[in-house]
């Protein structure tokens, strides 16, 4: 008995050890998956993987908008979904899924597009006047195209582009007026679109009295004689299109040397516009004006820059159907003119019109109405510039530059500062005398002469310039006579010819004596020509005076 249980003992010794040396024997664990990223669509959707190991696993995601089933699986190679939820936000996002089967793990990486295949990071761009350039970046999902609207904007090319980004070069606004204009991209049929505002020149700035000190009485107590640059910087096309030469300094030189220390530019504006929506002068005649300005400006010499006839279209056109048109572009090119002069001191006048008139007949409340809303247009335009300009003397213009006219129907338009502001009146009286070329002219002028007009002599220029005397420059309105003269009648023959020069030299300083004895600055007519009917004094080549006599008598009644 005792043998029998010292058997079974050691059988079952024997299979005790048995079993365990059979469970010691370790298995190595194995994990594969079938992908190492996967990327998903902006709208979400769900993905097959596949995960195999030789254990059990888990699987498990790190954020709640990717999910994963089964979470979970044994020893094979089993399926597992990826459910990914749709991306309404504008930016790309990533999750991992992490698979673990013992100590091993594996990472997957999940990354879905944003709710966009185009994104611009600004659609919006507003800029000042100044040329720039701006760099517009943009998130896509292929291959995008770029155009610009506004010839104002152009695509910088360079030699390496940022990927997502484009740069654009903005041209300067030289206007006054804001400017907008757009660059669209575009992918497959999706597009966004950057605008761009671009703001004007700055027009006003703060007054400066700097260099403006005086007044226009001040003013024109300075200026003892005047001399017109006539036919030239007004002439349609080109100042050299009615047989003149180009203004030169060596001719405002001769001028000055002569005696004159005033220059009168009658000027043409519209015919040098390049933008009709604007109304904006072309850079080159501004400076070749600007030119001629300093001319002046090198011989210290005072300077009267106008609009003059300009192919007429405000000089002809004093109607009410034509009033806002032209006052539209009168106050555009003021600005204009205002703003390319501004920093110029006292010395520069500006003169707003010309000869304004519908016909040389007595003008109509219309006519004169509508003739001085181009006054105060031009006052009010060179005002809102600021800098000296809030201070610079101007120079308004009668109907037609008519002294009765002045007298009977003139209005000083309204100014902002006080006692800034000068008339223009213009005098050729007795025309057939002064300017008629066709038969039945007159050579002579004045008393003790016999070959007059009927009218039009000493005592007509007294009663004329009294008039302006009473009624403005007694009242503190200096007065420019911007025009007068008469034509040389150079064909004329032997004693015909001596006193027509004598009569005409006559009138030139009884006329400019008269002038300055009436509280008015006279500037004299000159037109380049110095032969028969013709008013030049100087040869335009040289500055040389080519009419020494008549100079002189102009000097003369100036001084007397």
């Amino acid at each position: 008995m005792k043998l029998h249980h010292m058997l079974i003992s050691f059988l079952l010794v024997l299979m005790v050890f048995g079993g365990c040396s059979k469970n010691e024997t370790s298995v190595d664990p194995e994990l594969v998956v079938s992908v190492n990223k996967l990327d998903i669509a902006k709208a979400g959707e769900t993905k097959t993987i596949h995960v195999k190991s030789n254990v059990d696993w888990t699987i498990e995601s790190s954020q709640s908008w990717c999910n994963v089933t089964p979470a979970s699986g044994g020893a094979a190679t089993n399926p597992v979904q990826v459910i990914v939820e749709e991306n309404t936000g504008t930016d790309e996002r990533s999750a991992i899924l992490t698979v673990k089967a013992d100590d091993l793990l594996k990472d997957i990486s999940v990354v879905q597009a944003p709710d966009y295949a185009l994104l611009l990071k600004q659609s919006a761009f507003n800029l000042n006047a100044d040329a720039q350039d701006i760099s517009i970046e943009f998130q896509t999902s292929g291959t995008v195209e770029i155009a610009v609207d506004g010839d104002w904007i152009t695509k910088k090319e360079v030699k390496s582009i940022v990927d997502g980004s484009q740069t654009f070069t903005i041209s300067a606004n030289e206007s006054f007026t804001a400017r907008e204009g757009s660059i669209t991209f575009t992918l497959d049929d999706i597009t966004e679109i950057a605008t761009v505002n671009q703001n004007g020149i700055d027009v006003n700035i703060p007054a400066d009295k700097t260099g403006v000190e005086s007044d226009a009485m001040t003013l024109a107590a300075k200026m003892i004689a005047g001399w017109n640059i006539g036919n030239s910087l007004e002439v349609p096309g080109g100042e050299t299109g009615w047989g003149n030469p180009v203004v030169s300094q060596e001719l405002i030189n001769g001028v000055k040397a002569a005696g004159f220390n005033a220059i009168r530019i009658p000027c043409a504006w519209d015919g040098y516009i390049t933008d009709r929506e604007t109304y904006k002068v072309s850079d080159t005649w501004f400076a070749r004006v600007k030119e001629v300005v300093d001319y002046c400006y090198e011989n210290e010499m005072y300077v009267i820059l106008n609009i003059h006839w300009d192919e007429g279209w405000l000089e002809n056109n004093p109607t009410y159907d034509k009033q806002e048109e032209i006052n539209k572009e009168q106050y555009a090119l003021w600005q204009q003119i205002a703003v390319y002069f501004r920093d110029y001191d006292e010395r520069l006048l500006f003169a707003g019109t010309n000869e304004v008139h519908a016909d040389y007949g007595t003008p109509s409340t219309e006519n004169y109405t509508v003739q001085q809303s181009f006054n105060q247009s031009f006052v009010n335009a060179v005002r809102s510039t600021g800098g000296k300009n809030a201070y610079r003397n101007l120079v308004v213009q009668t109907y037609n530059t008519n002294i009765a006219h002045g007298v009977n129907f003139h209005e000083m338009p309204t100014d902002e500062v006080a006692d800034r502001l000068l008339l223009e009146v213009h005098y050729y009286d007795p025309w057939d005398f002064c300017g008629q070329e066709e038969s039945g002219f007159k050579t002579q002028w004045g008393n003790g002469y016999t070959d007059v007009s009927s009218w039009g002599q000493e005592d007509h220029l007294n009663e004329q310039f009294g008039a302006i005397k009473t009624n403005y420059s007694d009242k503190g309105i200096p007065v420019i006579l911007g025009e007068y003269g008469a034509m040389l009648r150079a064909d004329l023959t032997g004693d015909a010819l001596s006193t027509h020069i004598e009569s005409r030299n006559y009138y030139l300083k009884t006329v400019t004596h008269a002038a300055k004895a009436n509280g008015m600055i006279p500037f004299i007519w000159d037109n380049g020509g110095t032969g028969n009917n013709s008013f030049g004094l100087f040869d335009r080549s040289t500055g040389s005076e080519v009419h020494s006599d008549a100079i002189d008598a102009i000097i003369e009644g100036a001084a007397n």
